[in-house]
């Protein structure tokens, strides 16, 4: 689709449409903001306005103009070979002006609660370009343990990382891994396909885990926490010291962990 878009008839552009209604929504902001959503869930391809519009339940040309707008200020941007519509670079510079502190005060309720029903130590990541960051932490009162928040880590040696790679397209995965699998420790997994293989079982069971591949004594299990069109944008893990955190527990705080990732998902629904 190019600029010359079709200029079909449509209602849309009526003012009461426009305008704010009783509840004080302005209609048009309320699209441009649905189809801004519609762009995001369609990565890393994009998506046609047509389909978008479809998606959205829009008349194709009132979607084509607010994509057009939502282009010239940088939201979204259209490829001159596919006419497919991605996020565009100002939405990047505007989440990471806005930081995480909404979602981590959101998760911060589930994450206490799976620490102290766990007794061990229940943590956050979120998705960045090149990996995972650590932004929240909740840790038992008792219990002496490394922090780990702002730090990114290998994807390949951790729960965490494996969790996220479970859930991406295998060419985003493999983009992530590119180079050299580095040994942290013996149990460090530096073969592709057995990594793939574990990857598969991952998916399967809904959740990875992490024998001492990291650190030799840290256990534990991850979780994604999925958005639009299953993609993972944060991680929650649980972990601790072998003697606390053994595989026997996997089956345990597994399904534990993927029930918080679901949690948080839904609070970060409402952000």
């Amino acid at each position: 689709m190019s600029k010359a878009e079709p200029t079909a008839a449509t209602n849309d552009s009526t003012p009461a449409a426009e305008g704010g209604g009783p509840s004080g929504k302005v209609q048009s902001l309320e699209r441009a903001i649905i189809l801004l959503q519609a762009t995001a869930d369609s990565a890393p391809d994009g998506d046609t306005a047509s389909n978008l519009a479809a998606r959205c339940d829009l008349n194709r040309a009132t979607a084509w103009r607010l994509l057009s707008t939502l282009e010239q200020f940088g939201l979204v941007e259209r490829s001159p070979v596919t006419n497919r519509y991605t996020i565009g670079f100002t939405v990047a510079r505007m989440a990471s002006a806005a930081g995480f502190d909404g979602l981590i005060r959101r998760a911060h309720g589930t994450l206490s609660r799976v620490s102290e029903q766990t007794g061990e130590t229940a943590n956050l990541a979120v998705v960045q370009q090149l990996g995972l960051t650590y932004i929240d932490e909740v840790t038992p009162p008792v219990v002496l343990s490394a922090k780990w928040l702002g730090r990114q880590v290998p994807l390949h040696a951790t729960s965490t990382g494996k969790a996220l790679l479970a859930w991406l397209p295998e060419a985003e995965a493999d983009a992530l891994l590119a180079g050299r699998l580095e040994a942290y420790t013996d149990t460090t997994v530096t073969d592709r396909a057995r990594l793939r293989a574990e990857l598969e079982q991952t998916r399967e069971r809904g959740y990875s885990v992490c024998v001492g591949e990291m650190e030799r004594n840290l256990y534990g299990v991850s979780a994604p926490v999925l958005g639009g069109r299953d993609r993972p944008f944060a991680v929650v893990s649980i972990w601790g010291p072998q003697d606390r955190v053994p595989e026997s527990r996997f089956t345990t705080l597994g399904p534990l962990a993927r029930a918080a990732a679901d949690e948080v998902a839904r609070a970060a629904q409402a952000l």
